[in-house]
């Protein structure tokens, strides 16, 4: 009785879809919809926020640290220290821009970085002596003459998108060369690498994935790692 009573009412014998119309997909969906219900719900206080207004909002910052653990910590760490390639986002260099309407538009759309290489174009001096520049404008001990020959050739090269100081460009998402803050290292043989052949990066979008309210809680939480550095 049991499995006549089944089988008229769900899926199972032969192409008869069952009284109940029930499918896994459909059940599945159902229960999506409800938990998007509740996320809404639960979400809707902070959507009047502004950025700054939830980095400092103690129930927002738990949400958005767990969205952090969740989206951002396979690449920037528990902490947001980063890694190699990934940018620490516990400190207050902002290779993009820090402000909110940029850190939201990061998270949103994503960033590509690229640099071209440079080897063929500088050759092997050239090379030698960017990275002795390189080293002298961030306060590391470098070859003076090759440094010297290298300010030239940086000025040439490298001056359009880091600048002439070498501080870098955030319109470009070119860093800053002067301080001691290095994406993939700042000794000679990274460097070396680096200049030779140069690096590519992509943070991939995750408007679509978490939608605009949970991007915005995740900014706020950045831009807190960012001031208080944890």
């Amino acid at each position: 009785m049991f499995s006549v009573l089944y089988l008229a009412l769900y899926p199972g014998f032969g192409s008869f879809k069952g009284i109940k119309g029930w499918t896994q997909a459909g059940q599945w969906e159902q229960q999506q919809k409800e938990a998007d219900a509740r996320a809404a719900a639960y979400l809707a206080p902070f959507a009047s926020m502004t950025v700054p207004q939830l980095a400092a909002d103690g129930k927002a910052m738990a949400t958005a640290r767990n969205l952090f653990q969740v989206n951002c910590a396979p690449c920037h760490g528990s902490d947001g220290g980063g890694a190699k390639g990934f940018p620490n986002l516990a400190d207050k260099q902002w290779q993009w821009g820090g402000d909110p309407d940029t850190v939201v538009q990061t998270i949103m759309a994503g960033r590509v970085a690229a640099m071209p290489p440079w080897g063929q174009v500088l050759g092997a001096q050239g090379v030698d002596q960017v990275v002795a520049y390189v080293q002298q404008i961030s306060g590391q001990q470098a070859d003076a003459t090759l440094a010297a020959a290298g300010k030239t050739q940086f000025e040439t090269v490298c001056a359009a998108c880091h600048g002439v100081d070498g501080k870098g460009n955030p319109l470009l998402g070119s860093p800053n060369l002067t301080d001691d803050i290095w994406l993939y290292g700042g000794d000679a043989a990274t460097l070396k690498l680096t200049l030779e052949n140069g690096r590519n990066g992509q943070m991939p979008a995750f408007g679509d994935r978490l939608g605009a309210e949970r991007v915005r809680l995740l900014a706020a939480y950045a831009m807190r790692m960012s001031e208080t550095g944890s």
